[in-house]
């Protein structure tokens, strides 16, 4: 049995160098925990095959931010009316438009709104920068680019330096949190985000590659060494040993029913800012479930140090309180 300490790393490398697929190939991995598959030339084949297996979800884990130019402001009316889930509209100036979603998004739009001349200009130019994301929906002429429609993705300087109120609805951040199932059992009802977890159905915590154990988070209830902490071990203990005798002879869908709410799981969040700050809003405060506490205040104080802007003020409250 292995017990460790929760943990989190902010995943912002990959938009800042613009790999966006190899983003999402990280995300997807973590729920096999197959990390140990990734090459330089993994990310092609991973998305392909995700996509054949109609698994879209882990195509939420990135985000793309386009400029939209029209020289007649009609073709944008019809789109405001389609915005999906997970896509955000802004506009600039009159002609000007920010659009910004995650790449399932985007897919939406070419399956139920193909006809729309913005949603055309922006598949043909999605298409052609990310075509293991897009190519599977393209017509069989392809995309064809719109008279009085330019499309650009902007940067991830640009976006950087964006307004407030636009930075925080169009910048999205990811983060790769380890914790416990409970956890993640509340964090996931934060609806405007994207989460990919650690799978007890396909992880076989008996194999090698996972030291043969089952890990379990610290519990921040007890002090380690008391009374109360030594029966918590206790529990985990004789946990373990049903789980990897059940494996003998059941497959992990089967055994996973006995493992409890301490478990260790890693989940990926991806989320606009406006999205995190309101997370940690409810999540850091001193309301919050003590578990919950113990990974979102280090959270915010991270958060606060990267997008002072966004944050700091929420540090300054939670820490007054």
């Amino acid at each position: 049995m292995k017990i460790i300490d929760p943990s989190f790393q902010v995943l912002d490398s990959y938009f800042r160098n613009g790999r966006i697929l190899e983003q999402i190939e990280r995300c997807g991995r973590v729920c096999y925990k197959s990390e140990e598959k990734i090459t330089q030339d993994s990310a092609v084949p991973f998305i392909k095959g995700i996509i054949s297996r109609g698994h879209e979800s882990v195509l939420e884990m990135a985000q793309l931010v386009m400029e939209v130019s029209v020289e007649s402001e009609t073709p944008m009316f019809r789109f405001f009316e389609t915005i999906p889930r997970f896509c955000q509209a802004d506009r600039l100036d009159r002609k000007r438009f920010l659009i910004s979603g995650n790449p399932r998004s985007f897919r939406d739009l070419a399956r139920t709104h193909s006809g729309l001349k913005v949603v055309k200009a922006i598949l043909c130019l999605l298409t052609r920068e990310y075509p293991p994301l897009f190519q599977d929906l393209e017509p069989k002429r392809g995309w064809i680019s719109q008279d009085g429609i330019e499309v650009r993705l902007l940067t991830p300087e640009e976006v950087d330096s964006l307004p407030l109120e636009l930075l925080i609805k169009h910048r999205a951040l990811l983060l790769h949190l380890t914790v416990n199932r409970a956890v993640t059992h509340e964090l996931v009802r934060h609806r405007v985000a994207s989460y990919l977890q650690e799978s007890q159905r396909y992880c076989r915590y008996g194999e090698a590659k996972f030291g043969g154990e089952v890990a379990f988070v610290r519990p921040c209830f007890y002090q380690e060494g008391s009374r109360e902490f030594q029966l918590w071990r206790r529990a985990m203990e004789e946990t373990e040993a049903i789980y990897l005798e059940l494996l003998k002879s059941s497959s992990p869908q089967a055994a996973r029913t006995v493992l409890p709410n301490s478990c260790k799981t890693e989940i990926m969040v991806h989320a606009t800012l406006a999205e995190w700050l309101h997370i940690l809003r409810l999540r850091a405060s001193k309301a919050a479930d003590p578990s919950m506490q113990e990974i979102m205040r280090p959270i915010l104080d991270d958060l606060a140090g990267r997008f002072p802007q966004v944050f700091a003020s929420l540090k300054e409250a939670m820490e007054s309180r």
